[in-house]
């Protein structure tokens, strides 16, 4: 084993008891080119209870990459059109500007921008806005039960998730937690028909027309039963309901919100600038 990485080794293991302003001198672990990478360059990522072997192979891969990253980054620096490092300083800088800029509206935004948004706001932005929460495929509310042919009581289940009794539907759950494969309520909650329709592995040519005739729906194949117990649902093209928009709702309020901050932001300071003399166009 070459004695500089073990001894390496024992020095990245120690140096979590150095102090932090130790002012030593730095230790040089290897050179490329003209940079040279430094031992606290060097991440802290040998576990403790790591083998020796497998901290040296670690040190030794980690200098092996940052070299070639290096070799390579200085043969491109040098070899380089005069023209493409002349883009490139304009791409760093452009980049370093929309990220100063970035920090800077994010932390005014924290300080003082207002985040809550409540449900009255939502309520009034669903009633004024309507025409744009028009659902795009049908929903519904629903119980989906897969069960093996082998399960005790199908015939029980069967009746309990035809129910819409408080009580049945809590032995229902009782049974399904019990023994069924799969079973999701989505009675308090809007999801797509064509969720469940993939569990179900059918293709239902007529949605619409499935909707408006079935309450509780059961097929089957060499193995399984399936059970869908509809109890309520909404067509496309027709206004979707203000729970199921309700987030997308928030977050069309937030990002307009943000939109306007960031605006009313960037026309203060212009404002100022001009005030204080800080900007003319000559």
């Amino acid at each position: 084993m070459n004695r500089f990485l073990v001894f390496l080794i024992i020095i990245l293991l120690s140096a979590g008891c150095v102090n932090k302003n130790n002012t030593a001198k730095r230790v040089p672990l290897a050179k490329a080119g003209d940079m040279i990478l430094y031992l606290d360059q060097v991440p802290s990522m040998i576990q403790e209870g790591a083998s020796k072997d497998d901290s040296t192979a670690f040190i030794q891969n980690f200098i092996n990459r940052w070299a070639k990253k290096e070799l390579v980054f200085q043969k491109a620096k040098d070899n380089l059109s005069p023209e493409l490092k002349s883009e490139i300083e304009t791409q760093l800088e452009e980049t370093r500007t929309d990220l100063v800029i970035y920090q800077y509206q994010r932390q005014m935004m924290l300080e003082r921008m207002d985040t809550i948004v409540t449900d009255a706001e939502m309520e009034n932005y669903y009633s004024a806005n309507q025409s744009s929460f028009m659902l795009n495929s049908n929903i519904v509310k629903a119980l989906f039960i897969k069960l093996s042919f082998e399960t005790p009581s199908i015939g029980r289940i069967r009746t309990l998730a035809r129910s819409n009794d408080q009580t049945d539907l809590q032995q229902l759950e009782t049974l399904c937690y019990q023994f069924a494969e799969k079973f999701d309520d989505f009675n308090e909650e809007w999801v797509p028909l064509n969720r469940i329709l993939i569990e179900l592995n059918e293709n239902i040519e007529n949605q619409e027309n499935f909707l408006k005739r079935t309450s509780f729906f059961e097929s089957n194949d060499s193995t399984d039963i399936y059970m869908v117990s509809i109890r309520d649902y909404r067509l496309r093209s027709t206004l979707a309901p203000f729970e199921y928009v309700r987030e997308d709702i928030k977050r069309i309020i937030w990002n307009n919100r943000r939109f306007e901050f960031i605006q009313a932001l960037e026309n203060g300071i212009y404002n100022d600038a001009i005030k204080e003399n800080n900007f003319r166009i000559y």
